[in-house]
């Protein structure tokens, strides 16, 4: 099969988003299908890098989100493209720019189009104007707008399917968790333990994402400044950046943390095992979370976590082993220390490789594959298609914050 995924984020941008999609495409290919990624052009590709199987259109930083882009122009390109690879299936995975334009191609080539919706966009609003552009109400009417003309839906948790229900989106919804691709046995890592100095007994903990307010590292630096009285030998190790970051220094430093708090950066997507192989436990206390996508790679990676109740979490944690869920602040700080004396025990390896099985690369793409050919035999070309864009597909254009097709 010849599938396009349109996505306005890829790497080496860094993101759930962009790790889910390389997750999929890797594991297609495995299987033996062709993927072609349309993307955005990225300030760390040259524009002379040769990419097989990726095609990048001229884009600009999105207003709120300056490492995300859109592209603004290759509409023609796109669907030329798009023929020569004999595109079976349009894939969307955002509902900005290349998602339109994703929609554009699929309905000139009379393919069927599906979309991932990945992001709880009633979480972020307050990037958009500080909120005074678009709501969380808003939400709903532009996303079910967006999803009108889709043959199917992909939701990564049941929690994106209610809302999506909620919205008002008519399309079928299919529920396929992210995957998450297992560490390579014998593959040579760097001891990020020797690099920062830890010691091989040192309990460390991880926080490991996008370093953005809603994630609420703040909580889990204040959990971790409590749980010094006790370990006084504790380690926090905070992986990766945004716009929260300095907020988050400053605290550290208000708190006198500075040399039990190491913040790392952006991480490399390849050298994320290496950050959980560091740890005794990763940290979440983000209570935004659809999908998840580290704590996947905390159980392929071997390590418990601990994390805010959510549905999604709640259907994906069913034993210690796996994680710990809590609600308060107090348990917040419980868990953490419960699993920096947690005994890795054969059993609790087993349990978590058991849990692996139902969540990995293979078993995603495998799922996938099957909503494609779902909605490839269900589809049929309407020749009123031709016109584009349509009504709903007017109204959303003109309420997103720039039209991604005009050009500067």
């Amino acid at each position: 099969m010849n599938i396009g995924l349109f996505t306005d984020t890829y790497f080496p941008q860094v993101s759930g988003v962009a790790t889910s999609i390389k997750t999929l495409k890797d594991a297609l290919e495995a299987q033996g299908h062709q993927v072609y990624i349309f993307t955005s052009t990225d300030p760390k590709v040259s524009k002379n890098k040769f990419e097989p199987h990726i095609y990048r259109f001229s884009s600009v930083p999105y207003v709120g989100f300056k490492d995300r882009r859109l592209a603004f122009r290759g509409l023609i390109q796109a669907v030329e493209i798009a023929k020569s690879v004999e595109l079976d299936i349009v894939h969307t995975q955002t509902e900005f720019s290349l998602g339109l334009l994703g929609k554009f191609v699929a309905r000139q080539l009379k393919i069927p189009v599906i979309h991932t919706y990945h992001t709880m966009y009633e979480d972020y609003t307050h990037y958009v104007a500080k909120g005074l552009l678009i709501g969380p109400k808003g939400v709903g009417t532009l996303m079910k707008a967006y999803m009108a003309s889709m043959a199917g839906v992909v939701a990564p948790s049941q929690l994106v399917q209610e809302t999506l229900v909620r919205y008002g989106v008519k399309a079928p919804i299919r529920i396929i968790p992210t995957g998450v691709a297992l560490p390579t046995p014998g593959v040579a890592h760097e001891n990020l333990r020797d690099k920062f100095g830890f010691t091989p007994e040192q309990p460390v903990i991880l926080s490991l994402g996008r370093l953005a307010y809603e994630k609420n590292v703040a909580l889990t630096i204040s959990a971790f400044s409590e749980l010094l009285q006790t370990r006084p030998d504790a380690r926090l190790v905070i992986a990766g950046d945004g716009p929260a970051r300095k907020s988050l220094e400053e605290q550290v430093a208000e708190l006198d943390l500075t040399t039990q708090v190491v913040f790392t950066g952006m991480v490399d997507h390849d050298d994320v095992t290496d950050y959980y192989d560091m740890c005794h436990v990763f940290v979440s206390s983000s209570d935004t979370e659809t999908q998840g996508l580290t704590f996947i790679e905390a159980i392929a990676s071997d390590r418990p976590f601990v994390a805010i109740h959510s549905p999604y979490l709640d259907n994906l944690v069913d034993d210690d082993a796996i994680g710990t869920l809590v609600s308060d602040y107090d348990e917040l700080l419980a868990g953490i220390d419960k699993y920096l004396s947690y005994p890795q025990t054969s059993a609790a390896q087993l349990r978590r490789r058991q849990k692996m099985q139902d969540i990995d690369a293979n078993t995603f793409a495998t799922r996938m594959l099957d909503f494609y050919h779902d909605v490839l035999s269900d589809y049929h070309s309407d020749e009123s298609d031709d016109a584009y864009p349509t009504a709903d597909e007017v109204g959303y254009m003109k309420r997103i914050l720039r039209n991604p097709f005009r050009r500067n």
